[in-house]
């Protein structure tokens, strides 16, 4: 029988039933230690040299390019579903959220603040479903200070995501976007 709700005599979700089994970002021991790890090296204000941080999360299976700048308090979720290209800059309060593999392209700029978020939740179904889906960040993307990447809207080419700008599906190269939720609002010029 399925689940109506008091107030309106429609279906309802039901959280009791909520089961994610079918995902295994990785072993319970990994997890823990990363999360034991990161943050207090990662996800801290620490001042460690960039050297060390770059250690640790290949460490953890972190593929990282050469040149890499990253700011304090960065938050990844598993870092052996990441992969960064070369000169990369991320900045403090980054969150990658990544339940499903990132990839960080060549000179990409991440800004203060910014969510790359790979999971969500049908909002369809009964059970409230976990869905995830990859990121992927191209070459010369950038990303305002606190704008958001939703799953699979990945950024093409030198595409740029504006400040407090959300991101629900992809981005086109070299396309400058705008807005909740993110509109194109003109071409990217590079002299």
């Amino acid at each position: 029988m399925e689940k109506t709700s008091w107030r309106s005599g429609q279906a309802s979700t039901d959280l009791s039933i909520y089961d994610n089994s079918w995902w295994k970002p990785g072993p319970k021991w990994k997890i823990i230690l990363w999360f034991l790890v990161s943050s207090v090296t990662i996800n801290s204000y620490l001042p460690l040299p960039v050297s060390v941080k770059k250690w640790i999360l290949t460490l953890f299976g972190a593929k990282i390019g050469k040149g890499l700048a990253i700011k304090p308090a960065v938050n990844i979720k598993f870092p052996w579903l990441l992969t960064i290209g070369d000169y990369v800059w991320i900045g403090e309060h980054v969150w990658i959220d990544n339940l499903a593999p990132v990839t960080i392209g060549n000179h990409v700029c991440i800004s203060q603040g910014v969510i790359l978020e790979t999971g969500n939740h049908n909002y369809r179904s009964r059970t409230f479903d976990l869905f995830i889906k990859p990121i992927d960040l191209e070459d010369g993307v950038w990303l305002g200070v606190k704008s958001i990447v939703c799953p699979g809207a990945s950024c093409a080419s030198h595409s740029i995501l504006t400040a407090g700008s959300v991101a629900t599906r992809p981005l086109e190269a070299y396309g400058i976007y705008q807005g909740n939720p993110a509109v194109w609002v003109k071409k990217r010029e590079i002299a």
